[in-house]
């Protein structure tokens, strides 16, 4: 599973929507709503180092834009 982010220094009009939208619904302590993306895929292969710096690579290069958003990965076991 990936998880893809605006980085902090990143104005997010998406989350700040949501974030009022949560207010106008009568949850006034909301704050920071970050709006990001899931991507989940199968990859075949053992939990290796070299598996990892592939996935890294996947992250940084096709399912997130490094100059504006971070990511993480989890790894599960099938």
């Amino acid at each position: 599973m990936v998880y893809v982010s605006p980085k902090a220094t990143v104005l997010d009009p998406q989350g700040a929507a949501v974030e009022q939208a949560m207010k106008s619904l009568g949850h006034a302590s909301v704050e920071g709503v970050r709006v990001g993306k899931t991507i989940s895929f199968e990859l075949a292969g053992e939990d290796t180092p070299e598996t990892r710096a592939k996935i890294d690579e996947l992250c940084d290069g096709l399912l997130s834009n490094p100059v504006i958003e971070d990511y993480r990965f989890e790894i599960e076991q099938g």
